[in-house]
């Protein structure tokens, strides 16, 4: 299995500092549905994995969750595209669970899920603690500029990190990618 794992906030869609609360405050990123409609039709199973601490914060109900994501999934549809699994913290970051990322308990729902290791798959994320999740259980990863990205690369990554990809969004990772798949 040819498997990418994508954050969503920030990677897909618009962050937001204020939490994305509704489905009308969920707003993609140009290119965003494009990017995941090409994996797709390359091959590739595509998954979301994203910490929702907004849920555990009393800021919004899983069913509001829910709804979120089928606006995501008809969006990534209509492009051609498929989102083959989203996988999410519930949790408030006091909560003490092992699924908020950096913690990698998200990657190990994915691995139990498509029985597959996930070891050298791309994990896409603007953030410090995306990249860390992966890191965590081998995979590869990639920081977008987009969402939290610049703010990201300007904290300055740790050493370990210093030599990662970075794009300025998920499209543009996504036509490099394939293209360096395909040579």
């Amino acid at each position: 299995m040819k498997l990418i794992i994508l954050d969503r906030d920030g990677v897909i869609n618009e962050d937001s500092d204020d939490f994305i609360k509704t489905p009308e405050e969920w707003v993609p990123i140009d290119g965003s549905a494009q990017a995941i409609a090409q994996l797709h039709q390359a091959g590739f199973t595509v998954v979301v994995a994203t910490n929702q601490s907004g849920v555990g914060r009393g800021y919004f109900s899983i069913d509001t969750l829910t709804a979120i994501h089928q606006k995501m999934i008809q969006h990534v549809e209509t492009a051609g595209g498929k989102i083959s699994g989203i996988f999410y913290c519930p949790h408030a970051p006091d909560d003490g669970c092992d699924c908020r990322k950096p913690k990698a308990g998200l990657i190990d729902q994915i691995i139990t899920r498509f029985k597959t290791d996930v070891v050298n798959a791309p994990l896409v994320g603007d953030s410090l603690r995306d990249l860390e999740c992966g890191v965590a259980r081998g995979c590869c990863p990639v920081l977008v500029k987009t969402g939290k990205g610049r703010r990201t690369l300007e904290k300055g990554l740790p050493s370990a990190l210093a030599n990662i990809a970075v794009y300025d969004s998920l499209l543009d990772f996504t036509q490099d990618f394939l293209a360096q798949e395909r040579a």
